[in-house]
């Protein structure tokens, strides 16, 4: 079968390794990759924009599965371009329909999808620039700190914590008038806050039937003790040792079985990965956000532990047959580290040349991020630039195991968060 990938990143590097581990797996292109799935797989220099440059690239080079790694090209409703053209309809597509991704691509909509079908999540309202006045009157109603989303795709920037009350409403106004996500924060939905503790937790669905993938917990802020602007993600952990079977009884008939229900009283065509962003407060479970794809850097400690044929996954998912497969879970824990440029998440330089990365062991593992391939070796190409995992009996011994990997590993002004775990 031959398999095309779309995206650049460490998640893309991570679904690529056990993608081309498959005996089903024949031809596997990655577009437009990095250079870590280079070594294992064939980039190709497409835009995972441009929808007729893939869908010409699947005719071309007989691609029978496309794998959708980021969430814009899902927004943008790729899995309907693909179904909708005579001769790229046979394709499998791994992710949601142009509908389903309204999960992730609009905040209103995933918190009127909530309220409808029942799954419990902070209380809101949202509003457009000309209903600003109402938006601050809303805020005056609300305990601090005081959380705004932009409704749209930011970059997973979009979201504002802020503890003081005239800063939230200059904040709303930048967000509404001044357009500071552009287009996203055309509508911004005000939520209250919600103290606890967060979570990833994932599911693969045909629509019909899901599979609960391991859970993970990651770290966006760039500063140690999670202070500092937000990033893609700094690391993560898996399993999450607080949830526990009761808590995750408690996520599957709360959250994951009345979301999957309700995509399908909504007539809302779903194949693909259900990332749930969760906080526990007082033992129990709220949705902070759904993303229609796998999280990153939460896919470097997910999958790998997963021992499954993933080409045999992904097809029974798109023949609707996904009640097939068991899953087998790796019982050790699995920790990454994320290396980045310095300056990141704002300027940063790229070009850097990276020495000290060693083959992959049974223990360890390195996936690309934003590398590139030249004359001169290896060298970054992006502001989070290789994912350190490690897989051992604890997740303490999985952090220590990453971190050992990490000091072998040079680049120019290479940073990194030496705390993550702090808070378990």
């Amino acid at each position: 079968m031959n398999i095309l990938i779309l995206g650049s990143g460490g998640r893309e590097h991570a679904i690529a390794s056990q993608i081309a581990s498959s005996p089903a797996c024949g031809h596997l292109f990655v577009a437009p990759g990095n250079g870590g799935t280079a070594k294992i797989a064939k980039n190709i220099d497409l835009s995972i924009a441009d929808f007729e440059a893939i869908k010409k690239f699947i005719v071309d080079k007989e691609i029978q599965m496309l794998i959708v790694g980021p969430e814009q090209p899902l927004v943008n409703g790729i899995t309907d371009a693909i179904a909708a053209d005579r001769s790229t309809a046979s394709t499998m597509v791994i992710g949601p329909s142009k509908d389903g991704a309204l999960l992730e691509g609009s905040k209103d909509f995933a918190k009127r999808f909530m309220q409808k079908h029942g799954i419990p999540t902070a209380a809101y309202q949202s509003f457009t620039a000309s209903h600003l006045k109402e938006g601050k009157q809303f805020l005056e109603t609300l305990k601090p700190p005081y959380v705004l989303k932009a409704d749209g795709l930011a970059a997973g920037k979009g979201v504002l914590i802020i503890k003081d009350l005239q800063q939230a409403k200059k904040e709303l106004e930048n967000m509404l008038k001044k357009e500071k996500f552009g287009k996203a924060s055309q509508t911004v939905v005000i939520e209250e806050f919600l103290d606890g503790i967060e979570l990833s937790v994932f599911v693969i669905t045909d629509g019909k039937d899901y599979k609960i993938l391991p859970t993970a917990k990651d770290y966006k802020r760039i500063g140690e003790g999670d202070t500092g602007l937000n990033t893609g993600g700094m690391g993560a952990i898996s399993p999450v040792p607080f949830a526990d079977p009761i808590f995750m009884e408690k996520v599957e008939k709360q959250i994951i079985k009345p979301t999957i229900e309700g995509l399908q009283k909504d007539s809302i065509h779903y194949k693909g990965f259900i990332f749930f962003g969760l906080i526990k407060v007082k033992g129990e479970p709220f949705v902070i956000e759904y993303n229609v794809r796998m999280g990153d850097p939460e896919t470097e400690v997910v999958f790998p532990r997963i021992k499954n044929d993933w080409v045999e996954v992904f097809e029974k998912l798109g023949q609707g047959r996904l009640k097939e497969i068991d899953l087998h879970i790796d019982p050790r824990h699995a920790a990454t580290v994320i290396l980045v440029s310095g300056g990141y998440p704002e300027a940063y330089e790229k070009g850097k040349v990276i020495s000290g990365i060693k083959e992959d062991s049974s223990t360890s593992r390195i996936y690309h991020a934003g590398t590139l391939e030249t004359e001169e070796g290896l060298v970054t190409n992006g502001g989070r630039v290789l994912a350190v995992t490690a897989l051992e009996n604890s997740f303490k011994e999985a952090l220590n195991s990453a971190y050992k990997r990490v000091d072998e590993i040079d680049f120019d002004k290479k940073y990194y968060r030496k705390d993550l775990g702090f808070d378990l």
